[in-house]
């Protein structure tokens, strides 16, 4: 029987602490975190991404086929204009331009032969027997005419004055034949020719020598050489790429704003670029182009926001995938509360607000904001305190135990 009283007492006690603990929970306020609102300057930025490109840029092409053989400049090196990247392999054109020049110095030749009226030794034999034949015709015409004295005064025959005559004949015929054969040395047709010739030989050296000249590709600009990554060995056909030239020390940006926050953006505003392959740095600019439509880019409509980016140091490189930040607005002095601590009720867009012990539901009006905090135009002055989101929902005029971050 002791027994028995001895586990109901036991009961009682059991029974009797969780009626306490149940009421205890039931009175006891459940703790919230809070947030005060502050004055600050809040500066409104938006964030997206976006691609580098240069302002100014050459693209560098080869001109003719052939293999590289040496590259004279790497990637992100300083050139000036016309200075030397890479060179291809010369050995046939030299070869080409050697048989040229040699193929000119024979046509040279020939063409001052023909001017000087032939080969000089064919030329100087006919001369000397024209100048012999002249000789023997005088002296023939001069004992023609003696003979033709002697015959009137019958002091010599007939017979002797038509050998005389026929003497003189052959002599003209045979000085007729010797200037044919001079004139003959050198005709139009050969002078023709010859000249042809040398314009031949002398295109076949321009063409080898301008293949020469292409075999050093040259920086078409000042600037900093990227997209060039050509090994020696590499062969190229007229038109490939070899390498881009550009000026780096400021760049453009294009970056890419959804559709939804473009009518945040103003030309002007400044805007601030980060690079992951640079962490740490940041380069500095503005915007100086709004788009003109509306492009896909993966999954997302946006506009192509330009903008002009100072990069005194030309480390931030063309095609480079950056980080943006532009900022939109700044209001010095502004009433301030993170995010987090924003609701929505419907239409409604306010805080629970810390009165007392209770919370309370307080419209508010909003005005810029940055990735942490949002402007408060209306609604909350400084020093109140908004609910931050908690496990278990929270009503307007419940009773909280705050805590403040």
């Amino acid at each position: 029987m002791s027994r028995s009283r001895s586990w109901l007492a036991i009961l009682l006690i059991a029974a009797t602490v969780i009626v306490t603990w149940v009421a205890t929970k039931k009175v006891t306020p459940p703790e919230v975190q809070f947030v005060k609102v502050t004055r600050e300057k809040l500066i409104s930025s938006l964030s997206t991404n976006g691609k580098v490109e240069p302002i100014e840029w050459r693209p560098v092409r080869s001109e003719r086929s052939g293999l590289i053989t040496r590259v004279l400049v790497s990637r992100g090196q300083q050139v000036a204009k016309d200075q030397p990247l890479v060179e291809l392999d010369t050995r046939v054109a030299s070869a080409d331009l050697l048989k040229a020049q040699a193929a000119i110095q024979e046509a040279k030749a020939q063409e001052q032969i023909l001017t000087q009226g032939g080969r000089l030794a064919e030329k100087q034999q006919i001369d000397s027997d024209l100048a012999r034949v002249r000789l023997d015709l005088d002296a023939a015409q001069k004992s023609y005419q003696a003979l033709d004295r002697l015959v009137a005064k019958q002091a010599a025959t007939r017979q002797e004055l038509d050998s005389a005559r026929q003497l003189v004949d052959q002599l003209q015929l045979k000085i007729q034949a010797l200037e044919k054969n001079k004139a003959a040395l050198v005709t139009g047709i050969d002078k023709e020719i010859a000249k042809a010739r040398l314009q031949e030989a002398q295109s076949a050296a321009t063409v080898a020598q301008s293949t020469l000249d292409l075999s050093i590709i040259r920086a078409p600009m000042d600037g900093t050489v990227y997209d060039f990554d050509l090994k020696p060995g590499s062969y190229v056909n007229p038109g490939d790429a070899i390498a881009k030239v550009g000026k780096l020390d400021r760049v453009r940006v294009t970056v890419y704003v959804d559709e939804p926050d473009l009518g945040k953006v103003r030309e002007g505003e400044l805007v601030g670029i980060t690079w992951d392959a640079l962490p740490g740095h940041q380069w500095k600019g503005k915007v100086d182009k709004l788009p003109t439509q509306i492009v896909p880019l993966g999954t997302r409509q946006v506009g192509e926001v330009g903008c002009i980016i100072e990069n005194p140091d030309r480390d931030l490189l063309p095609n480079a995938n950056i980080n943006a930040d532009i900022q939109a607005t700044v209001v010095e002095n502004a009433l301030a509360i993170p995010k987090e601590a924003i609701r929505r009720q419907g239409s409604e867009t306010g805080v629970l607000l810390l009165q007392g012990d209770r919370i309370v539901w307080r419209k508010v009006n909003l005005g810029i904001s940055n990735y942490a905090k949002w402007q408060v135009v209306s609604g909350l002055n400084e020093g109140d305190a908004g609910a931050l989101p908690s496990e278990k929902p929270i009503q307007s005029g419940a009773r909280v135990q705050p805590v403040f971050q």
